[in-house]
């Protein structure tokens, strides 16, 4: 993409207003990702923080004349692995469930946080995201970054710091298994008897 390649160039030349810019441009997308990725919301509006102060920090690092896209997502990508490392590790909470915040509706009803998604029956939408929810990491991974964010296999490759032909592999055995598991949930008689 000529624009960002532009941006972060002038960005790393020192114009402040480059990144504002760039930021606008990228972090929606970027923020899907995560999104998708991680399942919560504030998560992922947390991880993307840390990935563009991450971007900051290493601007010094960008190969001049790349596009920096896949960059941004490689960095979006080993923030999202270091904090499911974190999470791994931590301490599990007992407790009562804290009430979450009333999230503010647009003019059609929908949380402005779901206003871009996908609309379709709620139990299918379900199922998939529980199915998606399900893959080992680097085949969920390659789902969401080829089929739902709609990247070559050569940028999620680029992204994912593998070959094309692991993602490919990946790509495929998510797809397959993926299948597999939303074939089980059409085949349960409806009320989850056996």
């Amino acid at each position: 993409m000529a624009e960002a390649r532009d941006l972060m160039q002038r960005y790393c030349d020192g114009d402040a207003g480059a990144f504002r810019e760039l930021y606008a441009l990228v972090a929606p997308k970027l923020l899907g990702y995560l999104v998708k990725m991680t399942r919560e919301r504030a998560l992922a509006d947390d991880l993307l923080q840390q990935t563009f102060l991450k971007v900051h920090r290493a601007r010094a690092a960008y190969v001049r004349g790349a596009d920096p896209l896949p960059w941004i997502y490689s960095i979006a990508h080993r923030t999202f692995i270091d904090e499911t490392r974190k999470h791994r590790r931590a301490v599990v909470r007992v407790g009562e469930v804290e009430e979450l915040p009333e999230v503010p509706a647009g003019l059609t009803g929908e949380s402005e946080d779901r206003r871009d998604e996908v609309r379709g029956d709620p139990e299918m939408m379900r199922a998939a995201l529980d199915a998606l929810a399900e893959l080992p990491a680097q085949q969920r991974e390659a789902v969401v970054l080829t089929k739902l964010d709609g990247k070559s296999v050569a940028e999620a490759a680029e992204i994912a710091g593998t070959t094309v032909g692991a993602m490919k592999v990946r790509a495929h055995r998510g797809y397959e298994a993926l299948r597999r598991l939303l074939g089980k949930s059409e085949a349960r008689p409806a009320g989850g008897g056996s």
